[in-house]
């Protein structure tokens, strides 16, 4: 670490997803609507909830930031990646190479976090119901918020300040169309060995923690709906249901890439594409397709829309 003013290198050049122009105009129009799709979705779920006092619930509270977090993962990367479609020569300077790499932990970190309070929120509404209300207080929820983001920030802080004093003097080539940091560590002019596992631990840690929490909570309350047979508790396993589908899909490619031993697979950029692009379009499908009261409160606002149009 004490070699950092050795970095010579200012800019990184990315290898992007094909040298095919065909291919890369397909990708374009392909990711072109995923990203808009998933921007305009999200952002869809966020009016919605805060204008139907029907979803003023912590369960919609906290759905509502899980949105916006998308949002931002939506913007940290897939815009230049659009963009380097029509350029040869696809370069990001030093300094947005690291910002690209805290951005894409701290969103990830805060969305894994905000991931177990959304199950807590499950587990609560369905093991103790009558306690729900006095639990799950609005106070309750901002904290749930804060710590979520707090979280998701320190994991990152604490990637980027040992990545940013590596020394780079050489390579500066990226296989991917983002700086994503196990790539970038191993352009570093030094032996990256306690790097490698300071990022596995890290990013392990936290991946590993979230994921128990879930999958224990979950557990639990498979048990407890299957004890009973109430439409309430129909309604809670299929909210239930969508909340595990986006757990899966979330955590697959993450666990692959830093907690899988480092390797570089042809596989790599697809799930890399997966976990950037596709991820931020998880919550308004599973989510307003599955949930009865989401899809309710969407038609009242395009009802109300229609009628302000025809008046």
């Amino acid at each position: 670490m004490a070699h950092a003013n050795e970095s010579v290198v200012s800019e990184f050049v990315l290898l992007g997803l094909s040298n095919s122009w065909e291919l890369q105009i397909f990708l374009f129009s392909i990711f072109f609507i995923v990203y808009v799709t998933s921007v305009l979705g999200n952002t869809l779920i966020i009016i919605i909830i805060s204008s139907d006092s029907h979803l003023n619930s912590p369960m919609y509270f906290l759905l509502s930031h899980l949105s916006f977090i998308d949002i931002c993962q939506s913007n940290f990367a897939t815009p230049k990646m659009l963009v380097d479609f029509f350029v040869e020569h696809k370069t990001i300077s030093f300094v947005g190479c690291m910002a690209q790499v805290f951005f894409l932990h701290a969103f990830v970190g805060s969305e894994m976090v905000l991931l177990v309070w959304m199950a807590c929120d499950r587990f609560i509404a369905i093991c103790k119901p009558l306690h729900y209300s006095t639990i799950m207080t609005q106070k309750l929820c901002i904290i749930f918020v804060i710590v979520a983001w707090a979280v998701g920030i320190l994991h990152s802080v604490i990637h980027l300040i040992f990545t940013v004093r590596l020394p780079f003097c050489g390579p500066n080539v990226i296989d991917s169309f983002f700086c994503d940091l196990p790539l970038v560590i191993e352009l570093a002019c030094m032996g990256t060995y306690e790097m490698d596992i300071l990022t596995l631990t890290n990013s392990g840690l936290i991946a590993s923690t979230c994921f128990v929490a879930l999958v224990i909570s979950y557990i639990v309350i498979l048990i407890t709906v299957r004890r009973r047979s109430s439409s309430g508790s129909s309604k809670a396993l299929s909210t239930l249901t969508a909340h595990i589908t986006v757990v899966i899909l979330f955590f697959g490619p993450f666990i692959y890439f830093y907690i899988w031993p480092f390797s570089r697979l042809p596989v790599d950029k697809i799930l890399s594409v997966f976990y950037t692009v596709c991820t931020p379009l998880l919550n308004p499908i599973v989510y307003s397709l599955r949930n009865e009261d989401f899809k309710s409160a969407m038609r009242k606002l395009r009802n109300r829309h229609v009628a302000s149009w025809e008046s």
